[in-house]
């Protein structure tokens, strides 16, 4: 299983981006994808789930009402919208797929998933 993050880089603060993570998988259709970030010097957490048909997504508070994940599952991508971008938000944002199919739980923990992508980095400049 590949997973291939695109779409970081550099915006101001108020901005917006989408990062796009195509995923190499039989089995994408059916698993749960989440996004986390890693920002300089903090340890890697949770941004963002959504389950296998889009039906359940779940957001850490820090970014309720800026990001959105989505999916296409006939594309096997899985994107994530986010607007409003604050400095805070600098991070190597990194794309996850659990390895099972599931019903959509909020997994929120790195423990929660099995495979990684190598991530894309976003700078907000204030």
């Amino acid at each position: 299983v590949q997973l291939v993050e695109s779409g970081g880089g550099l915006v101001q603060a108020g901005g917006s981006l989408r990062l796009s993570c195509a995923v190499s998988s039989r089995t994408f259709s059916g698993n749960t994808m989440g996004w986390f970030r890693q920002g300089p010097g903090k340890e890697r957490e949770f941004v963002a789930s959504i389950n296998w048909n889009s039906l359940r997504t779940y957001y850490a508070d820090s970014v309720k009402g800026r990001f959105t994940i989505s999916r296409d599952n006939a594309k096997s991508t899985v994107y994530l919208q986010m607007n409003a971008l604050k400095p805070e938000d600098t991070a190597t944002y990194y794309c996850t797929s659990r390895d099972r199919v599931d019903s959509g739980g909020y997994y929120y923990r790195e423990l929660d998933y099995a495979y990684w992508g190598q991530g894309t980095q976003v700078t907000v400049s204030s």
